[in-house]
């Protein structure tokens, strides 16, 4: 005789929650989620996607890399700019950029923006904007972390997104010109680096239109640290010291370190 299906019941399920509150009372530490920081946005303007995002890379607190690439590329009419862990964004964007091109060859024809988006369906820690130029004229879609999408006009994304949606939504109107919606773009990408920790440094931006592609790899760069006003050099024994000790050492043939 079989055994009885049990169907699940819909609405939530809180068997993990018992689960992790009865590990954490036996002593096992809970895993901490992880905040990332950037500032990534799209726009369409009257005759393409422009794509932007700051350069900062982070390690918690720590800055580790002052000018990383976080705008990468899918395919010859598609690129994409991410946000999150760092390696979950290159992973992403290499599968998606390989699944695309394996399509282009199968089929003979330029893949579409919304093929990208279906190829990768989130559960990573990787947020996109993705944006292209296809069959169907300029495309924006941006995908979440846990898979949901979207499409837009405009988006931002990242830690510094509100700051770069105030922008965005303030001044972007329907078709734009190509050089003011590259202002536009530099400029919400800038709230961001000014008003988040996680985002900084450099602005890069890319302008996707029919049969053609511009990088601005460091288009702007509101960061750049200034000439010193004055020399900060002291010359020797300026720094007042209490005492003074020298300890002398004694080094026998026996403990000299072989350097042959």
């Amino acid at each position: 005789m079989r055994d009885k299906i049990e169907i699940p019941k819909s609405g939530f399920n809180f068997d993990n929650y018992r689960r992790n509150a009865f590990l954490e009372k036996q002593g096992l530490s809970l895993p901490k989620p992880i905040k990332t920081g950037t500032t990534i946005v799209g726009l369409l303007f009257k005759d393409g996607v422009i794509l932007g995002a700051d350069t900062r890379s982070t390690n918690g607190t720590i800055v580790a890399n002052k000018n990383c690439e976080k705008i990468h590329y899918l395919a010859p009419n598609m690129y994409c700019a991410g946000a999150g862990t760092a390696a979950d964004t290159e992973q992403a964007t290499s599968m998606i950029s390989s699944q695309l091109e394996l399509h282009r060859l199968a089929t003979g024809r330029q893949a579409r923006v919304i093929t990208a988006v279906t190829i990768y369906q989130g559960h990573m820690g990787a947020a996109l904007i993705i944006g292209g130029y296809d069959i169907s004229g300029p495309g924006l879609f941006n995908v979440h972390p846990h898979g949901s999408t979207d499409k837009l006009p405009f988006m931002a994304m990242g830690s510094g997104s509100l700051a770069a949606m105030s922008i965005l939504e303030s001044r972007w109107t329907k078709d734009l010109e190509r050089d003011d919606a590259i202002e536009l773009a530099k400029d919400a990408i800038e709230a961001g680096i000014f008003n988040d920790l996680g985002s900084g440094s450099n602005v890069d931006i890319n302008i996707i239109e029919k049969d053609k592609v511009e990088v601005l790899r460091n288009y702007a760069k509101p960061n750049e640290r200034a000439v010193k006003e004055q020399s900060y050099k002291y010359k020797r024994g300026a720094t007042a010291y209490l005492k003074e000790y020298v300890r002398e050492f004694i080094v026998t043939e026996g403990d000299a370190m072989d350097i042959s």
